[in-house]
């Protein structure tokens, strides 16, 4: 596994653009912390947005998970540009001819993919950890630690996602279409998710109950919005008459199970198809 690993991220480090995104990527997570120097001040307002909770143990977890994983599109690119330029360059027929299975060559993007995701997770733990640390409230070990499953959360949603994006590099070969092919699909999910719940199920559980089995849904479900548990917006929401409105932020294992059931079958769809193209 290491030598599979070894290969491909010798060939991610020596092509320009993929390195060029990958450290963009992580520099970019890094902006997160940035957030705590953001102040408005309009006349007699004044408001400092480290001081509204963002960063307070555990919600910090919630908040830059979810921050972080709109950011997930970067290294996207990266993984639908290592498959698509395996087709490019030759470098797929070549590793064949070298001796290495089929088998062993998905494998070697799957590794990849897990890398990627592990990589990422780990530094949004330790960037998050310092700004709660810097900014918190409450620093008990209890408090710090509990919410960790949007980490494990986190984790899985990026496996999940760049194992979709591998699928799609497969598939499309170029990975231009690859990257139109996925917001495609995701306004195909959306305008499903909004023929099911407005005009089939209206006032019913029944469409989200469907949705969330969807790829890129069930992915979202992971790690939902957390700006609506902040105080202030709380505070919004009871002035206005809106704190009946009862929302569910955790992390559930049924989501996790379907993101990871995903995951398996991209996986799969992406050993058959190479598997059975001619090469």
């Amino acid at each position: 596994m290491k030598r599979l690993l070894s290969i491909e991220l010798q060939k991610i480090w020596k092509n320009k653009a993929s390195k060029v995104l990958t450290i963009s990527y992580f520099v970019l997570l890094s902006f997160i912390a940035l957030i705590a120097s953001i102040e408005f001040n309009i006349g007699s307002f004044k408001l400092h947005i480290a001081e509204q909770g963002i960063f307070n143990f555990p919600y910090i977890w919630h908040f830059n998970t979810y921050i972080a994983a709109v950011l997930k599109f970067f290294l996207a690119i990266v993984i639908v540009s290592m498959m698509a330029n395996e087709y490019s360059y030759g470098t797929l027929k070549q590793n064949l001819i070298d001796g290495m299975s089929k088998q062993e060559f998905i494998l070697s993007k799957f590794l990849t993919v897990v890398l990627f995701a592990l990589g990422s997770t780990v530094f949004v733990f330790i960037m998050s950890l310092i700004l709660g640390f810097s900014f918190s409230s409450y620093t008990e070990m209890g408090i710090i630690f509990s919410d960790l499953e949007y980490i494990l959360a986190y984790f899985v949603k990026l496996v999940g996602f760049f194992s979709f994006c591998l699928f799609l590099g497969i598939l499309v070969k170029r990975s231009a279409f690859a990257i139109g092919f996925l917001f495609v699909w995701n306004i195909i999910e959306g305008i499903i998710k909004g023929v099911l719940t407005f005009k089939i199920f209206p006032d019913s559980k029944i469409a989200s109950n469907i949705t969330q089995f969807m790829p890129l849904e069930s992915m979202s479900n992971l790690i939902v919005e957390p700006f609506t548990r902040l105080s202030i917006i709380k505070n919004i929401e009871t002035t206005i008459g809106g704190a009946g409105n009862v929302k569910d932020y955790g992390v559930h294992f049924t989501s996790i199970l379907i993101v990871l059931a995903w995951t398996v079958i991209f996986m799969l769809m992406s050993y058959k198809l190479l598997e059975k193209r001619d090469l």
